[in-house]
């Protein structure tokens, strides 16, 4: 592969071919938000148009990353991902006089928020068009998308300055999620709880204008949140994968660990994602990639959304829409969705946004499920149908088959570098990579992410646990499953005496400031196994970060949501248990071939 810069000068080493080609837009520098998934897509993209007899030109500034390794792409050019960089490499390949398409769909947003300027230069930017992606960015307009296809969404205002802020946070109600336009991995993102926050963010933390306001969201609080990716071709579509995140909606998408399948999610809410993904693609002529992310209030969910599947026995739900008769909920665009008998058909699903590109959760569903997304989709961008690779799951309507496993995708933190950085989770991503766990239970998959992501979870000892007032009501079933474990409970004062009201023997320990021994020296003391310890709103409490940062430094996991505490509890049981087997990723995808050729 020819290594190409570009220069000023007048010598030309770069001799153009006639031969049909397409420029893939990698995602330059890694960064917190934009890593290595990125990459992951823009390799695949190469490796699949390059047996497709298309000269692949990968343009990218980051000699770390595989995709400027000598044997990925045909012609690699190590250039910033600027509109007069990408324009010259454009007019150079283009001046033999042989077609080229530009891919930018799958280096995350640096080569996105490139889609419509390159356009405007008279680019070819193959796959869903700029107009698309422009529009999924564009909050009014896809505002007013979502009310023409009857699709719920989360209240929300745009602001330019802070009055409109101010103005547009009242209107929506607090709490609320502000963020700026056009970001990746939750920059400058946070969720305020007063009018003082949205003030004080207004001034500090971004620029915005009227070309692209701050946008501000109602903050769905106690909620699940869900994504989809899905392939489409304009016409047809198949989705990859149902997410479930274990952490609450608020944490970052990147920093929340996930399951694929779903665990406790009604088929009726599956189906109507399914539903409201199929509008969407269609809607945003998507071609090639799409991640939708989902929000479902926890009171919509099976039981409390504590991922029930006691002893971790029970196989993965289905994820077919099977075809069906007279009680068929017939959709616009033809899609089918069961309506199982004596089942609930209400409950509340928001769309929070809508990427018409590759998320960085392709590269696990891709593993999940033995199927190559990032392939398809660049074959679907040069004009190919997805009914050539995918006829069965069109014609049955049924998302990608995960077989029998469950697959738990888990963030890995860098909080041994930087052990300053608080670790307690949120809108902002923190996480650096990510880990998979595989397993015919959730609790085992759970256990092998974590231990993977080198947060070892421990079989025994003592729990330590603090939790703000919303979670209080909750925490006496949490702290059930760790003593029925064999675990003992530590707690601060207010936490304790909800625990003790519930039957359950709980040693007490003095805050921080209260007095000694306080957990910190608990905590030195070698004393404590797992903490669990939910923030005090949105600026941390001189106790929690203490607590949080002599748990980094002690090497002790440290929870930061009750969600991810049952997450926990269910792993650590499949610890004891000795559920902890090695499977070989390739014999699972030939046993799903094996059965689905059984069945066909």
């Amino acid at each position: 592969t020819p290594y190409l810069y570009s220069t000023y000068e007048e010598e030309d080493e770069a001799t153009p071919t006639k031969k049909k080609k397409v420029i893939i837009l990698g995602s330059g520098p890694n960064r917190i938000g934009q890593g290595i998934e990125f990459d992951y897509c823009c390799c695949h993209a190469a490796f699949a148009l390059h047996d497709d007899g298309y000269e692949t030109i990968m343009v990218n500034c980051n000699p770390e990353t595989v995709s400027t390794d000598y044997d990925t792409s045909d012609r690699l050019y190590f250039e910033p991902l600027t509109l007069e960089d990408v324009f010259a490499i454009y007019e150079h390949e283009a001046a033999s006089g042989a077609p080229v398409g530009v891919i930018v769909q799958f280096g995350g947003q640096t080569p996105l928020n490139l889609a419509l300027p390159l356009k405007a230069a008279g680019i070819s930017i193959i796959g869903t068009s700029p107009e698309s992606i422009d529009l999924a960015e564009d909050r009014k307009r896809f505002n007013r998308l979502l009310e023409e296809l009857e699709i719920p969404q989360a209240p929300g205002a745009m602001a330019a300055s802070i009055e409109e802020a101010v103005e547009g946070a009242r209107r929506v109600g607090y709490p609320v999620l502000v963020r700026p336009s056009y970001v990746l991995g939750g920059r400058a993102m946070v969720i305020a709880y007063d009018e003082e926050s949205v003030v004080h963010y207004m001034k500090q933390a971004v620029e915005y204008s009227h070309d692209r306001p701050v946008l501000i969201d109602h903050f769905l609080e106690d909620a699940i949140e869900v994504d989809v990716d899905a392939l489409s071709d304009g016409q047809d579509v198949v989705i990859g994968g149902i997410m479930q995140h274990i952490e609450e909606a608020g944490i970052h998408s990147g920093d929340s660990s996930c399951v694929l399948p779903a665990v406790d999610i009604p088929d009726h809410l599956l189906n109507r994602m399914r539903d409201y993904t199929f509008k969407l693609a269609r809607a945003l002529k998507v071609i090639g990639l799409m991640n939708i992310q989902f929000a479902i209030p926890r009171s919509e969910t099976c039981g409390d959304g504590a991922l029930p599947r006691p002893g971790g026995s029970e196989p993965p739900p289905h994820t077919t829409t099977d075809h069906v008769g007279a009680d068929a909920l017939v959709r616009p665009g033809g899609a089918q969705l069961r309506r199982e008998a004596g089942s609930e058909t209400g409950g509340q699903v928001y769309v929070l946004e809508v990427n018409p590109r590759a998320s960085r959760t392709v590269p696990y569903v891709s593993k999940a499920t033995g199927i190559p997304m990032a392939k398809i989709a660049a074959r679907l961008m040069t004009g190919r149908k997805l009914r050539e690779f995918l006829p069965e799951f069109i014609e049955q309507r049924k998302d990608l088959d995960t077989g029998r496993c469950y697959y738990v995708k888990s963030p890995v933190f860098p909080w041994n570098k930087f052990p300053g950085v608080d670790t307690v989770l949120g809108p902002e991503m923190k996480s650096t990579g990510e880990v998979m766990g595989v397993a015919d239970n959730f609790g085992e998959a759970f256990a092998k992410a974590q231990t993977a992501a080198g947060q070892r979870l421990p079989v025994q000892g003592m729990v330590f646990i603090s939790v703000t007032d919303h979670d209080k009501p909750q925490v006496a079933d949490v702290a059930r499953k760790f003593v029925d474990m064999g675990f003992k409970l530590v707690a601060t004062s207010g936490t304790a005496d909800v625990i003790e009201a519930a039957g359950m023997v709980c040693e007490r320990v003095y805050k921080v400031k209260e007095g000694r021994p306080n957990v910190v020296d608990l905590i030195k003391g070698e004393r404590i196994h797992l903490i669990i310890n939910t923030p005090q709103g949105p600026d941390p409490f001189f106790d929690e970060k203490a607590i949080r940062r002599a748990a980094v430094t002690a090497r002790i996991p440290t929870i930061t949501t009750l969600s991810a505490a049952r997450a926990a509890a269910e792993g650590i049981a499949a610890l004891q248990r000795g559920e902890i087997n090695v499977q070989a990723l390739q014999q699972l995808h030939a046993e799903r071939v094996s059965t689905s050729k059984e069945l066909s």
